[in-house]
């Protein structure tokens, strides 16, 4: 073997050496600055879809969950509290709910997939406040004698069904914002996300 033959063979080795910790090193940098351009769990959680489990849910109760910093209640009624929705169709101001404050699947008169379950975005939309459930009928509620049950808000006073629909003359412009959801299986609803994407 020549001189330079054994240089040219250390000098390959130098190079495949320095080439392969130069690889490894600029691995390792890139690998912390690629995670920090993906999402914290804080901003995925934010607006991510939101699963709720129903199985426990009586009729007549209510459980609030949180999507996109909005509690989100889910409402499961009883056949009493459907049949009052017949009552209260003269009362509101949007009975078919022509304003676009819900998807295409949930635009009937109990506004929702099943009409034993409301999804119900919990803010008024007059300012943002929070209404109260006022689901006991009549005046055992504190409401007027004729009251069919439904959601008081307590701010400026606006009234809204079981489906969520306000009453005519009253703060509130629109019913209760119905979020995008849909049923995973028949006790586990997403809410954020109904598959149309």
């Amino acid at each position: 073997m020549s001189v330079d033959h054994k240089m040219d063979s250390s000098r390959r080795t130098l190079l495949l050496a320095t080439s392969a910790a130069g690889g490894v090193a600029a691995v390792a940098t890139a690998v912390p600055f690629v995670a920090s351009l993906t999402p914290s769990e804080r901003a995925k959680a934010a607006g991510a879809p939101v699963e709720a489990d129903v199985s426990k849910l009586k009729p007549g109760e209510m459980m609030t969950v949180e999507w996109r910093g909005k509690p989100v209640w889910i409402l499961r009624r009883t056949p009493e509290m459907l049949a009052s929705l017949d009552k209260t169709d003269e009362k509101v101001s949007d009975p078919n709910s022509e304003e676009p404050q819900q998807p295409d699947y949930a635009k009937n008169k109990h506004r929702s997939i099943k009409p034993e379950y409301l999804v119900t975005v919990g803010i008024c939309t007059h300012l943002g406040c929070s209404p109260s459930e006022k689901f006991k009928v009549g005046a055992e509620g504190g409401m007027t004698a004729d009251w069919p049950g439904g959601f008081l808000c307590p701010c400026h006073g606006s009234l809204f069904d079981l489906a969520g629909r306000v009453y005519s003359s009253m703060p509130a412009p629109t019913n209760l914002e119905i979020p995008p959801h849909q049923y995973l299986a028949d006790t586990t609803i997403l809410v954020g996300d109904d598959g149309k994407a």
